[in-house]
């Protein structure tokens, strides 16, 4: 099977379930961030991460599947596919609550960087950021699964309180940000 099909070059795709739309569409730039966001994840699996942040990555990258093809899918489409849904939501607040119990209070804003990989999870919480801001968009239209919205948000949570923990593990401290004023 050859990789290239030629039937996107006049600047169409086909969604799951055969609609043709625009590569330009709002729903291309949903799902393509969150395409985005898993290589920026796989990225983030080079560096020396934890165990415990190597589970987590994983299982997000299979997770960031569902969710592509989530919103890849027409929301009034009847299929065979998983949709994100609560329990998703879920898995990632038991995350959170896991990761932050190990590390200290915030007590200011902190600057992204640090060690290769929390450098890479504070840029990949920018991407799931981006990614959140087309969901909106799709969800104000009515055409995304609402948890996708809620799921998005909450990685953006784990993947700061991951990267801190990931820098914490590495034993490179957190730079606050002091305002100039």
């Amino acid at each position: 099977m050859k990789i290239y099909t030629k039937k996107g070059d006049q600047g169409t795709t086909s969604l799951f379930g055969g609609k043709e739309v625009k590569k330009n569409n709002i729903r291309l730039h949903a799902y393509g961030t969150v395409d985005e966001l898993n290589s920026a994840l796989g990225i983030a699996l080079t560096h020396d991460v934890s165990k415990k942040g190597k589970i987590i990555l994983e299982e997000l990258q299979d997770q960031l599947f569902v969710l592509g093809a989530d919103l890849a899918t027409l929301p009034s489409k009847k299929t065979k596919i998983d949709r994100i849904n609560e329990n998703h939501v879920d898995q990632l607040e038991m995350w959170i609550d896991d990761l932050d119990r190990d590390l200290p209070p915030l007590t200011s804003f902190i600057l992204p960087g640090g060690a290769s990989a929390g450098a890479n999870l504070h840029f990949s919480r920018t991407v799931c950021r981006r990614a959140e801001r087309f969901t909106a968009e799709l969800l104000d239209a009515g055409e995304a699964n609402q948890y996708s919205l809620v799921y998005l948000n909450r990685l953006s949570d784990l993947l700061f309180v991951l990267a801190r923990f990931e820098n914490r593990h590495s034993g490179i401290g957190e730079t606050q940000w002091i305002s100039k004023k």
